[in-house]
């Protein structure tokens, strides 16, 4: 128990540890039958239901922080969380309270009593539950709504949203999606509901097609969003990747002009106070060291996370500190940064699920023999090592990037609730 943490809440959280003995499952019975029980929350809130490989996370954040500046209550569920499981569950930007979480446990308690052995729900389903309860308890007028993985069989999907918004698709979690873009683009636009708009920015034709075809076969008005519409980027968030974000998001508040309006006013405000950390996020430190934390953990995201190094940060050759999951591609990644760095540390992260960093150490030795490659113990022995080095990225996985935030002070304490974002799943059911 961290010292600033009440006995209940510590019960609560070991309460969703050991759900995750139940794994995860892709399916929606459990979710439909655990939301009924706790009276279908869900019937009572107007969502925006987000899916996408990378670019998820920063839409709902751009997309909560427009509709708080109209005026509007707006809920963000999102996964996973980088420090503490409150990040999952927020009311105007406010993460929900440690004593909510114990009393959203205790009233959940009871219901899973209801299932049969070998149907329990897991941790995501039963999070997810919780999430809709409070959402509706908080009278919410809006909840930005993010899937966790795929969304076809994704336990979010239980909702019919306003709007469905897939961001882009690119090759991630291929073990469970499937290992084709068609393949993914298809789990993503399970989002679609008939006869509701579909907004997506994604790029890549292949998986176009099957949105589109999807959306179609649902009579879902569909709208392709032009990610070099003019749009701007939030000052908070860099890399030019966000302009596909700012106008996948300006794109779906206009499909809801009419139901939730929004001024131009607004708008813009919005857009200016947007904050979603450990996303290309830029830390100087006392000394003057100059710190940017992005948990790329994916090809594509690499690929945005070197675009925004060579635009912003041209002249400067940083000194990775990286640790990435087992089950990412994590030798793209290593190729793709690798001939820009001064120096690599390379690190476990706090999973079960870490990488070697010896193996990780060597994809990037490979990538870039000229490089000064080093496969530490743990993220702080890295950042010691390297406190006289004026640039640092932290990359490769949200997990190191939660741990970056802990270590330099800037998120509260939350060590011991990373690991609820642990998870293991079978591939879906076709």
């Amino acid at each position: 128990m961290k010292k600033d943490e009440t006995p209940a809440y510590s019960a609560a959280v070991e309460f969703l540890y050991g759900l995750q003995m139940f794994g995860a499952h892709f399916g929606l019975e459990n979710t439909f039958k655990l939301a009924a029980l706790a009276g279908n929350p869900q019937e009572k809130l107007r969502f925006i239901h987000v899916a996408g490989t990378n670019g998820k996370g920063s839409t709902c954040a751009m997309l909560e922080s427009i509709y708080r500046a109209a005026g509007w209550r707006v809920g963000l569920f999102t996964s996973p969380h980088l420090v503490s499981f409150r990040e999952r569950i927020q009311v105007n930007r406010q993460l929900i309270s440690e004593n909510e979480i114990v009393r959203l446990v205790a009233e959940v308690q009871p219901l899973l009593g209801q299932f049969p052995a070998g149907q329990h729900p897991t941790m995501f389903e039963v999070v997810t539950v919780m999430a809709l309860k409070f959402f509706a308890e908080q009278k919410c007028d809006l909840v930005i709504w993010e899937t966790g993985l795929g969304g076809r069989l994704d336990a979010t999907n239980i909702v019919t949203p306003l709007v469905s918004v897939i961001t882009n698709i690119g090759l991630d979690h291929q073990q469970w999606l499937g290992d084709t873009l068609e393949k993914i683009a298809a789990e993503k636009a399970g989002i679609i509901k008939p006869g509701i708009p579909v907004v997506t920015a994604t790029d890549k034709l292949a998986a176009l097609a099957i949105i589109e075809e999807i959306a179609g076969e649902k009579k879902a008005p569909f709208m392709k969003v032009n990610p070099d519409s003019g749009i701007w980027i939030p000052d908070s968030l860099l890399g030019e990747h966000q302009l596909a974000n700012a106008a996948l998001a300006l794109a779906t508040v206009g499909v809801l002009q009419k139901q939730i309006p929004v001024a131009e006013a607004n708008l813009r405000m919005g857009m200016a106070a947007v904050d979603w950390p450990g996303r290309l996020q830029l830390v100087t430190r006392p000394g003057g060291q100059t710190i940017l934390l992005d948990g790329a953990h994916n090809a594509d995201g690499a690929q945005a996370l070197r675009a925004a190094l060579e635009k912003h940060f041209g002249s400067e050759r940083p000194v990775f500190i990286f640790g990435a999951l087992a089950d990412k591609n994590w030798s793209a990644i290593c190729r793709t940064l690798a001939p820009l760095a001064a120096k690599v540390y390379t690190v476990p992260v706090a999973s079960a699920r870490t990488a070697d960093a010896r193996e990780l150490a060597a994809a990037f030795q490979s990538a870039n023999p000229a490089v000064a490659v080093v496969a530490g113990r743990d993220f702080q022995e890295a950042l010691n090592a390297s406190k006289d080095e004026p640039f640092i990225v932290v990359t490769g996985s949200l997990y190191l990037v939660g741990e970056a935030l802990e270590q330099l002070g800037l998120a509260p304490g939350g060590a011991g609730e990373r690991g609820l974002n642990e998870w293991s799943a079978a591939a879906l059911p076709r």
